[in-house]
């Protein structure tokens, strides 16, 4: 496993415990993303793709206030639609290769997560907010709209009513009221969602991880393709894991009684 504090990744802090990454969300005071920590959460996640050690990441935010509070509203003070275009596309790639990462991603809302910070966390697998949390889209009530996936992945979730309510009329959530309608999927008392998100993560590491990289683009898959062609790419994959180490041991392992050690190959 390469070091991965031995690099600079602007906006953000990393640590590694076993087979997962934390990477909180730092550029105080409410940890607002820009280009920079945006191009580096993009290529952090290409990097931990390379890393067979590596199954679960965990992004969380600084502190006790805010997960994210999205983009700095000042860069598009002057209406510069360059800036504009360069901001969007930097949003998607981060939060695009996020959600294609190969193992298990969680985020931790410990605060607020607003606009592109919600945005973050629903590019995320897993969602766990603390019961103090608030989340919103709020970009229609500045003249913009949520650029970063906002608009598919909350509708997604939650059903085009609620992605409404939020994004249409700016309504902002409690922990509670996402919980009920699917937006994150467990609560935690105040503080305790990065441990939480641990114990999920260490669940995750119990799995092989070739297999839940297959299940992930499974899943994914239906947001896209036909239910007849999942079907048929369904039983594809399954097959194609017996070209795999981790399934000979896994098999194994169950036989033998014992815990499998998972190659990631």
């Amino acid at each position: 496993m390469m070091d991965l504090r031995a690099r600079e990744w602007p906006g953000l802090k990393l640590d590694q415990h076993d087979a997962t990454v934390v990477v909180t969300l730092c550029n105080p005071p409410a940890h607002t993303w820009t280009v920079d920590s945006l191009a580096a959460l993009r290529d952090l996640v290409g990097v931990l793709n390379g890393q067979r050690d590596v199954f679960a990441l965990v992004v969380t935010g600084d502190g006790e206030k805010f997960f994210s509070a999205g983009a700095d509203l000042k860069q598009f003070a002057a209406g510069d639609k360059a800036q504009a275009r360069e901001a969007a596309r930097r949003f998607g790639e981060a939060f695009e290769a996020l959600s294609a990462f190969r193992g298990v991603s969680i985020a931790a809302i410990n605060g607020y997560a607003m606009g592109g910070g919600l945005e973050c966390a629903l590019a995320c697998d897993l969602r766990i907010a603390e019961e103090h949390a608030q989340l919103a889209l709020p970009e229609a009530g500045v003249g913009l709209l949520p650029c970063a996936g906002g608009t598919q992945n909350l509708t997604r979730l939650a059903g085009e009513g609620w992605a409404k309510r939020m994004i249409l009329l700016g309504e902002r959530i409690d922990a509670a009221t996402a919980l009920r309608i699917g937006v994150v999927e467990e609560v935690v008392a105040k503080g305790q969602s990065l441990a939480r998100a641990m114990e999920w993560a260490e669940k995750a590491a119990r799995q092989s991880p070739v297999s839940v990289a297959a299940c992930k683009k499974l899943i994914q898959a239906t947001r896209q393709q036909t239910h007849a062609t999942a079907l048929v790419s369904e039983r594809e994959y399954f097959v194609d894991l017996f070209d795999t180490a981790d399934q000979k041991e896994g098999v194994a392992a169950f036989l033998e009684k014992r815990a499998p050690q998972w190659k990631n190959a």
